[in-house]
């Protein structure tokens, strides 16, 4: 009895397991984290030591904390890079969460055990930028010839197979996490799972040319914390993944001297550690430590029904058969009993030592659901994987950025979910605008946690978002926390900063419509004098012309926000006359895919343009830009897909009759014109929808004629093009045209009257007339049978 004993009055325990427990374990597994709990019950050990990066020890602190509530997962990322980031998932069923918990709530010290992630990250990018150099950490002389690397098995495997099993899942299945044990002791359980470890082991490290350095540090690493704790507490234990189990038993360890020469010279950078959200979903990801469970749904149920000792399978399915009634499937209890029944024979026969997901979903498939598949995609969504999405306490350490955005998604009353949700705001009330102003703003920073819905146009006072949380969007959170603390002043700060690198016209366009959208009144005005000063140094249509619709959206919506556009359309104004001056020479000469390119310009700059009709200080820029189109249409040596597009812009704009047109097309599709040529013309002038053809018997009538007397050499080259061109169709539009053409033109009238029948006009008339008041006879059998002639 020591000292402390005798002043409380308290008997030690009997048995003392005093040295270094390893406890192997499969992370995320339930039956792993079963055996952990029940081990350190038995173990009571003075500390505890978890498979992990050192630095998590800053984490540790805030572990007994109820408002941290997983899956969350601690996030290690490089301070200065913060892409470079790993996470540490736990779920509740985790082994590593079990013992963390367990000696958070006991005051037992926890530390972390792995490589640290300072050298981690320092290594990855070292490799990165020497991807062909070898291992210089490698001891032993440098013959000029690397010898072949033997790759590493796969210990469940080997183990499963020794075992007679073909999938390795299952066994690990059967084996432990279905294992429910008695009230023996744990303890050799773990001991026969590091003794199965170490002999897959031995095979793999006797395979020639076998080397495995990142596990050789992370091990020397683990055993480095694990003497360092060892000398200060009588009893460890230590959890940590099955793998590492056999280098971990203190009659294993090495000298300190081999650690210590492993471990040296290693590079290093400065790393963060932090708490961070985690989803169900998530914990399939191989990030960090995920295990790449497929069914965390599941597992949570398990664990679950194993600590409070309710009964697993009749459990589960009465929550299968609750998710059935919600969506109007007949689930009633009789059911429900004999899929208990089906799932334990299944069971039986497949000689597992319990039911397991597959027999439950095999058993629930085939009473509840009749056979069909559909409904167990909804189980398979809300339950076996679930949509449980942890939480961190705000009072936990988290960047300044984070602690805003919480703030604001408080105040904005934004539910944060990894379940997609549709929310339509209205930009005329207070709350809804908040809501654009916030979403608009992270999407700047590169926070995807709202995606604008297409359907509700630039100019009217609503917006519709789709909105999923994914546990990653953390990692752009602290990323972008280097703008500024603020989601305001990082959205306006990455923007300047933006604005500064960004050489391309479009890209600074695009920049001041996303700051009037995101209200950043601040960044407007850099990257204003940016697009001013790229203006007046840029000769390249192609760029001035993309820059010209994200501007005249900017012009022409910003008042729905109360925005002052002035000096936007002053920079406008000037974009748009030097594009429509220099269409012309730059659509000379081109090859396909620049055409494509400059194609898409010109439809994008019409759109731009056909805003600002009304627009006072830019509304006159539609003459230039019509000239400019005419000279690019009337021009032969321009690509035909940009002419043939500048012909039907005008067409369509009235600018250009119906005979010219037809007669542009005529020339175009001639016999001495290139086919190839042909075909790209009349892409860009059929671009858009079928009513051209279909209500322009002249135009429609000139394509058949072309395509008819097309060679069939050269047809067979121009069909790809096309079926592209008429593919843009609706299907009712091209079965019109088919029918137009099988019909033929229609017979022009003889002369400026037609014949109109009587009978089926005049009860039209008489209700005109009686609605206007005028007498009016109906017709007589004699009229009907005369057929009167009557002026059109």
């Amino acid at each position: 009895m020591t000292s402390a004993d005798a002043a409380t009055g308290t008997e030690p325990p009997l048995f003392r397991h005093a040295g270094v427990h390893v406890l192997g374990v499969r992370h995320h597994g339930p039956g792993s984290a079963r055996s952990v709990l029940r081990a350190l019950t038995e173990l009571e050990p003075d500390a505890v030591v978890i498979e992990g990066a050192p630095e998590l020890d800053a984490l540790v602190p805030h572990a007994a904390d109820a408002g941290l509530v997983p899956p969350v997962a601690g996030l290690v990322y490089v301070a200065d890079e913060p892409r470079r980031a790993s996470f540490y998932p736990l779920a509740e069923f985790s082994p590593e969460w079990v013992a963390l918990r367990w000696a958070a709530e006991r005051g037992v010290p926890v530390r972390f055990a792995d490589l640290p992630a300072a050298h981690a990250f320092a290594l990855a990018s070292a490799a990165a930028a020497q991807p062909d150099e070898p291992d210089t950490e490698e001891e032993g002389p440098d013959t000029g010839e690397q010898p072949p690397r033997a790759s590493r098995l796969d210990p469940l495997a080997t183990l499963a197979r020794a075992a007679g099993y073909e999938d390795a899942e299952r066994w690990w299945e059967d084996a432990v996490e279905h294992r429910r044990g008695g009230q023996d002791s744990v303890l050799p359980a773990f001991v026969a799972v590091s003794q199965a470890m170490a002999e897959v082991r031995a095979i793999e490290e006797s395979r020639e040319g076998f080397t495995d350095v990142e596990n050789d540090r992370r091990e020397a690493s683990m055993r480095r914390v694990l003497r360092a704790v060892a000398a200060e507490h009588e009893v460890v234990a230590v959890v940590c993944g099955a793998y590492h189990a056999p280098r971990l038993e203190e009659s294993a360890w090495p000298p300190k001297s081999h650690d210590t020469r492993t471990l040296t010279k290693l590079p290093k950078v400065k790393v963060t550690a932090t708490w961070a959200p985690w989803s169900a979903g998530r914990l399939a990801t191989e990030s960090g430590y995920g295990a790449g469970v497929t069914s965390p749904g599941w597992y949570q149920h398990l664990f679950a029904a194993w600590r409070d000792g309710t009964d697993v399978v009749s459990g589960w399915l009465a929550r299968v058969a609750r998710e059935l009634r919600t969506e109007g499937i007949d689930a009633p209890p009789a059911s429900v009993v004999e899929t208990v029944r089906a799932a334990e024979a299944l069971a039986a026969l497949r000689d597992r030592p319990s039911v397991g997901l597959s027999e439950l979903t095999d058993a629930t498939t085939a009473v509840l659901c009749g056979g069909s598949e559909l409904p167990m995609r909804l189980i398979h969504d809300r339950l076996v994987v679930g949509s449980a999405l942890g939480s961190v306490p705000e009072h936990l350490p988290r960047t300044p950025l984070a602690q805003d955005l919480a703030k604001q998604q408080r105040s904005c009353r934004l539910k944060v979910t990894p379940e997609p949700q549709t929310v339509s705001l209205d930009l005329r009330r207070d709350a809804g605008r908040a809501r654009s102003l916030l979403l608009h703003r992270l999407r700047l920073l590169g926070v995807g946690w709202g995606t604008e819905l297409p359907g509700w146009g630039a100019g009217t006072f609503r917006e519709e978002w789709e909105l999923a949380w994914e546990p990653e969007l953390e990692v752009a959170v602290v990323e972008a926390g280097l703008h500024g603390t603020t989601v305001l002043d990082a959205a306006s700060g990455k923007v300047a900063e933006e604005a500064r690198r960004a050489g391309d016209l479009a890209t600074l366009g695009g920049l001041v419509e996303q700051c009037l959208l995101a209200e950043l009144p601040d960044a407007v005005g850099p990257v204003v004098d940016a697009l001013a000063e790229r203006t007046a140094q840029h000769a390249d249509a192609l760029a001035l012309l993309r820059a010209v619709e994200p501007l005249a959206r900017t012009r022409r919506y910003g008042d729905v926000r109360g925005s002052d556009t002035h000096r936007v359309a002053e920079v406008l104004r000037t974009i748009a006359l030097r594009g429509s001056v220099g269409l012309r020479p730059a659509c000379v000469t081109l090859d396909d895919d620049a055409a494509e390119a400059m194609r898409a310009a010109v439809d994008a700059a019409h759109r731009g343009l056909a805003l600002l009709e009304r627009d006072p200080l830019a509304g006159d820029l539609g003459p230039a830009w019509t000239q400019a189109l005419g000279a690019v249409a009337g021009d032969d040596r321009v690509h035909g897909s940009v002419a043939g597009r500048a012909c039907r812009l005008l067409l369509d704009g009235g600018h250009l009759d119906a005979d010219e047109a037809a007669a542009r097309m005529g020339r175009r599709l001639s016999r001495g014109a290139d086919a190839a040529a042909g075909a790209a013309w009349l892409d860009g002038f059929l671009d858009g929808d079928a009513l051209l053809l279909l209500h322009d018997a002249t135009l429609l009538g000139l394509v058949d004629q072309w395509v008819a007397g097309v060679p069939e050499e050269t047809f067979e080259d121009l069909l790809p093009l096309l079926r592209r061109t008429f593919s843009r169709y609706t299907p009712p539009e091209r079965a019109q045209i088919g029918t137009r053409l099988r019909r033929g033109p229609k017979p022009a009238p003889s002369s400026s009257e037609e014949r109109l029948d009587l009978a089926v006009g005049m009860p039209a008339a008489l209700t005109v007339a009686e609605m206007l008041g005028l007498p009016l006879r109906a017709p007589t059998p004699a009229d009907v049978a005369d057929d009167r002639e009557v002026s059109a």
